[in-house]
């Protein structure tokens, strides 16, 4: 590893310390943003209020006209930074991304880290994005400034032996720059986080900026030269932060997360970094970080008390965001660059998996919200995070006010509260809709269609049918959320569980051991509002059928897409057909490291009186970084 004196990395406290300076002015921006969110508040409350108020309300309608326009300001949000995205993008040029304009890498002062933190992952996953990214780098000549980290958690002694024998043939095969080091923890104290406040710690004073990365991410050296000269000509920019595209999706489900992230990721983006600033977010990889601001101002505290509530934060990534902006130094997003990669969970139940432990992080940002000194914008951060899993119970409990009121309403056949009920749902899903219809409108208007593989046609029918899926997948999503969430409530702590990457799908028994509680829930709930109300069944009926549906949904949606499918282009992405080089090489490299000899075999071999190799060779590596950094 290369040397370096200790960088000291303090505890920050929640309770004392700096207080966030206001930073650029933006408050054009966020009256904006908060009078878009007022509006669709007021006019969803108007129309509930009309459609109830004539015959006197009852708490339980209060409740429910509460409920609703609090919900409909949340989406109402997402809906006005949409339409501030697709303002931006209107116009633009389709090659107009920054990336494609840097001709020669930045010769800053400081080198560049990339960190790669793996936690019981397949080797080939993790070295095959190390691979690709070090030749990338080299293909624009950029290699000298660069190092990579593989920063293993992983605690299993076999996958472990396993993890350092591929890293060991990758060092026999690769060049001397950029120089790759292998690094295992002996304790895995604080997870992710944890891990990389260890590399800080130790290593982090040799280097400028570190390049957070996860297991499945991927950078090509275009947006990583266009990342590093940012941060050069930025001196009090402590973190920039991409807009990850969805890369080696294979089974359907993952297909969906691929074509929205790609189609409907950008403009969002671009709507977020107009009304955040250099109050922007941190979403814990890939993304670019001023090493000594990191270590001066992200150190995280313990939360006092037990499990799930205390102890390590989570969701650390907002958090970190928060304490560097507090500190003074800007949060800025780059939502233009587009060779910011990572991988989706492949089925349904491996993404409610992964929520389950990021919807306990997110309900812990509660107790930090009111931490001394952070800025308004961070705070808002922080509790958006949270009111992103909340929504999900707050949504099943509409279904279930709606259900307790329709009985008592009887609305009748023109009856104007019954026309206002309905505009008032139809208002709701033009919000939810809309982002989809302008991100289809900006990708048609800039001619940005003839880079999908389906084209014009193929774009508008993988909009319509993702809006389908989307539909009838949400519901059971959103139970799923609720279920996470009521966990915490009653104390149950996540853990940190493994994430499956690999499409492996699902067998009916799976499918059915998971959903068969939602497929009774659904079935009951549709007879019950059948037997209230026929409008009530009309309402909720979404929900009832996704939820009766969710073990056929989950298991279809955990196989391959049918190739009809992709005869149209349905689901299928530019960079599907067309890869930047660094993911072709990647999905090569992993492909060949599952193909490789016995590792276990192997690494006897490597072994030298119980001493490993790596034991042996880090002199020779450090060395190497030695000179490098000299």
């Amino acid at each position: 590893m290369p040397p370096g004196r200790p960088l000291d990395m303090p505890r920050q406290s929640l309770v004392e310390g700096p207080r966030a300076s206001r930073g650029a002015d933006r408050r054009i921006q966020h009256w904006a943003m908060a009078s878009l969110c007022l509006l669709t508040a007021a006019l969803e409350a108007g129309l509930l209020g009309w459609a109830f108020s004539s015959r006197g309300l009852s708490l339980v309608e209060l409740a429910l006209i509460v409920i609703s326009v609090l919900l409909t300001a949340w989406i109402g949000l997402g809906f006005a930074t949409a339409v501030v995205g697709m303002s931006l993008a209107w116009g633009e040029p389709v090659d107009a991304d920054p990336e494609e304009t840097l001709i020669t890498p930045p010769s800053g002062p400081g080198r560049v880290a990339l960190l790669l933190p793996a936690y019981q992952e397949d080797p080939g996953l993790v070295l095959g994005a190390a691979e690709a990214m070090a030749a990338d780098l080299r293909r624009l000549g950029a290699e000298r400034r660069f190092d990579i980290f593989v920063l293993s958690d992983t605690r299993e002694g076999g996958a472990a032996r396993d993890e350092f024998a591929a890293f060991v043939r990758l060092r026999a095969r690769s060049g001397s720059e950029p120089a790759i080091f292998y690094r295992r923890r002996a304790e895995n104290t604080d997870r992710k986080a944890g891990n990389i406040a260890d590399w800080v710690s130790h290593h982090g004073s040799a280097y400028a900026y570190m390049v957070t990365l996860d297991a499945d991410s991927l950078l090509t050296a275009e947006t990583l030269l266009a990342l590093t000269a940012e941060m050069d000509a930025s001196p009090n920019l402590g973190l920039l932060q991409t807009t990850p595209g969805v890369l080696n999706a294979r089974t359907l489900y993952a297909r969906l997360q691929q074509f929205a992230a790609r189609l409907y990721g950008p403009i969002f983006a671009r709507g977020h970094a107009w009304w955040t600033g250099d109050e922007s977010n941190y979403y814990g990889h890939n993304a670019i970080v001023r090493v000594a601001a990191f270590a001066q101002s992200a150190g995280l505290p313990h939360l006092n008390g037990p499990k799930p509530w205390g102890g390590h934060i989570l969701s650390h990534d907002f958090v970190e965001a928060a304490l560097l902006r507090r500190r003074g130094w800007a949060v800025r997003a780059a939502p233009r660059l587009r060779g910011s990669f990572e991988e989706a969970p492949p089925t349904l139940i491996d993404a409610a998996l992964r929520d389950r432990r990021w919807s306990q992080g997110n309900l812990q940002h509660l107790r930090i919200v009111g931490a001394h000194g952070l800025h308004p914008v961070s705070r808002l951060h922080l509790i958006f995070g949270a009111l992103a899993y909340l929504a999900s119970p707050a949504w099943l409990l509409l279904v279930v006010l709606g259900a307790l009121v329709w009985p008592q309403e009887r609305f009748l056949p023109g009856d104007p509260a019954r026309r206002a009920v309905a505009a008032a749902f139809a208002f709701n899903l033009a919000l939810l809709a809309g982002p989809k219809i302008l991100a289809l409108a900006v990708a048609l208007r800039r001619g940005e269609a003839r880079r999908w593989p389906g084209r014009a046609v193929g774009l508008v029918a993988s909009v319509l049918a993702e809006t389908v899926l989307s539909l009838l997948l949400t519901p059971v999503s959103m139970v799923m959320q609720s279920m996470a969430i009521f966990d915490v409530l009653i104390g149950r702590d996540s853990g940190w569980k493994v994430q499956r990457r690999e499409a492996q799908g699902l067998t009916w028994r799976d499918a059915w051991r998971v959903h068969w509680g939602h497929v009774l829930l659904g079935v009951t709930g549709a007879i019950g509002a059948l037997c209230l109300s026929r409008d009530l069944l009309i309402w909720a009926g979404p929900v009832f059928l996704s939820l009766a549906l969710s073990s056929v949904l989950s298991l279809l949606t955990s196989r391959p897409a049918p190739s009809g499918g992709r005869a149209l282009g349905l689901f299928a992405t530019p960079e599907e057909t067309a890869p930047p080089p660094a993911a072709a090489l990647a999905l090569t490299r992993r492909t060949a490291y599952a193909q490789e000899a016995d590792t276990r075999a192997e690494i006897d071999i490597l072994l030298r009186g119980g001493v490993p190799l790596y034991v042996i060779a880090a002199p020779g590596l450090a060395g190497i970084a030695r000179r490098r950094v000299a």
